[in-house]
């Protein structure tokens, strides 16, 4: 009888990258359902709706667009809306980009779209200590795809789900109350609460602006609100 080969160290390390983020999946589950029931009971068919799981994989940048679009805004501020929801990836980038310096482009680029706040958080905190005997890449491609896969299924149930729902069924309240669950996790200190309270006020004032624009605004202020705390707070 053959004997059987020993995993490589690509293998162990995309395993490992698996097996770390493994506990993050019973959030991104429920919250991949509730975008594909949202997208579709927005208006969104089913099948675009999953193609943008797959093209974007950002849930609260998806989620954000699904409203929007619900509500006819103008692309320019659904493409805004994203872009501004999603600059803390710059930040990851920068901060993974040590790690990842000697790959292919091709590489890189694969990694980068994999990149999410949960595969973030659990390879930094891997590479931060003693990464010496994982395959870095590996072991991020390893957290990235099992994150995608997840996201992409999840979406897909909840779209077909959502499809197979009366239209009388308003779904409306699921994406604020979405972004309320993520939201209250990270309020852990006075920049971020004050940020959180800027957002809210500046929202609920300017919600009557023409084309959303209003969520811009309250972004915008909420960031520079947080920013103004955090100096003080460093001061």
């Amino acid at each position: 009888m053959e004997a059987e080969r020993p995993m490589t160290t690509a293998k162990i390390s995309f395993l490992s990258g698996a097996r770390a983020v493994s506990p993050i999946l019973l959030g991104i589950a429920p919250f991949a359902l509730i975008y594909g029931v949202s997208a579709v009971a927005g208006g969104i068919p089913t099948f675009p709706a999953l193609a943008m799981s797959v093209v974007v994989f950002a849930g609260a940048s998806q989620l954000a667009a699904v409203q929007l679009l619900g509500e006819n805004s103008p692309l320019a501020i659904i493409v805004m809306t994203g872009l501004v929801i999603n600059l803390r990836m710059a930040m990851y980038s920068a901060s993974l980009a040590p790690h990842f310096s000697g790959l292919p482009t091709r590489w890189k680029g694969l990694l980068a779209y994999f990149l999410t706040d949960q595969a973030y958080a659990v390879a930094i905190a891997r590479f931060s200590g003693s990464a010496d005997e994982v395959d870095k890449k590996w072991y991020y491609l390893g957290a990235g795809f099992l994150l995608w896969l997840v996201w992409v299924t999840g979406s897909a149930t909840g779209a077909f789900l959502g499809a197979a729902l009366p239209k009388g069924w308003s779904l409306d309240f699921a994406v604020p109350l979405t972004f309320l669950a993520l939201a209250i996790p990270v309020i852990r200190d006075l920049p971020a609460a004050m940020a959180a309270i800027a957002a809210s006020i500046v929202a609920v004032a300017a919600h009557d602006l023409p084309y959303n624009t209003w969520l811009l605004l309250a972004a915008g202020c909420g960031i520079a609100t947080g920013f103004f705390f955090e100096r003080i707070k460093e001061a």
